[in-house]
């Protein structure tokens, strides 16, 4: 599936900003699933210095520094994307999830250092008894990994209510686990959570998620959503996304930014400023899906 993709972040200051530092991770990652045929981001006003890099995760990253007064910065992200995910394995043909818990602790089948590290907990991703136990309904013993994960997706959706009013960004996994509401970061954070607290690797996937109108009711342009989801490790095939707000496994209707260890190594947008005082955010969000014969009438 082709997407045009637009993503815009407008910040609006009540009093012009002197000086600002921004890190921005908007772009789209190539990847083997996932090819990025254009992609551009564009700052406005224009900032005096640009550097790219690649983070320790892999993820493209943008630093950019404006340094003349500016009351209004408006940072657009705009990308075609081809996205076509591997089909899942088989959830009983998967090994027990104590197998691949013994191998990424060290024992059993090789696990990389690159996957084993995403067992661990992390600032937004931590664990107490609470997260345990109700972890360990979906993973009795001897049960195939990646059945337990479908099982742990599935109840995640059936048990947490979507309230964007419920949580803020830093609300904690066990404040979640107790209100048993939030949003697509808060379910993640939960879900990764609860696979590092049975042992297993897990990354917090952060990217944006194709939605539909009511039925008879026209596309809404801006009204796609950001949006996280989880990949959990599975010996032989690799890294397999699942997103518990929508209790599914990713196929064509997700564009991946990037991973990382929770939302503290992938926010979009983060920085530092001098003056401005209160500010307004703004984002919005558009994926299209485009007609593949139009994009090969633009590539001849």
């Amino acid at each position: 599936m082709i997407y045009d993709v637009v993503h815009r972040t407008t910040y609006r200051y009540a009093e012009p900003v002197d000086v600002s530092y921004h890190t921005l991770r908007v772009a789209p990652r190539a990847l083997p699933w996932q090819k990025v045929l254009r992609a551009s981001v564009i700052a406005t006003p224009a900032p005096l210095r640009v550097v790219d890099r690649v983070d320790w995760y892999g993820n493209k990253v943008s630093h950019i520094s404006l340094e003349e007064p500016h009351a209004e910065l408006v940072v657009d992200a705009r990308s075609v994307v081809d996205v076509e995910f591997p089909a899942p394995p088989a959830a009983a043909g998967t090994p027990p999830w104590e197998k691949v818990r013994d191998a990424l602790d060290g024992g059993g089948l090789p696990a990389a250092w690159d996957v084993s590290e995403f067992t661990r907990e992390s600032p937004m991703a931590l664990w107490d008894d609470s997260v345990r136990d109700y972890a360990a309904e979906s993973f009795p013993a001897g049960r195939p990994v990646f059945a337990a994960v479908l099982d742990l997706n599935a109840r995640i959706k059936r048990d947490f209510v979507f309230d964007p009013r419920a949580t803020a960004v830093a609300t904690p996994v066990e404040q979640v686990m107790r209100l048993r509401r939030g949003v697509c970061q808060d379910f993640a954070h939960v879900m990764i959570a609860c696979l590092r607290a049975m042992g297993l690797a897990a990354r917090y996937v952060s990217g944006y998620v194709r939605t539909y109108p009511p039925p008879g009711q026209p596309r809404r342009v801006g009204a796609d959503a950001s949006h996280a989801w989880v990949a959990v490790w599975i010996p032989d095939a690799g890294w397999i996304d699942v997103d518990p707000t929508n209790d599914l496994v990713v196929k064509d209707e997700h564009v991946t930014i990037g991973w990382g260890r929770d939302y503290s190594d992938i926010s979009p947008i983060r920085g530092v400023i001098l003056g401005g005082g209160n500010h307004e955010l703004a984002v919005s969000v558009d994926l299209a899906p485009r007609d593949p014969s139009a994009e090969a009438k633009e590539n001849r």
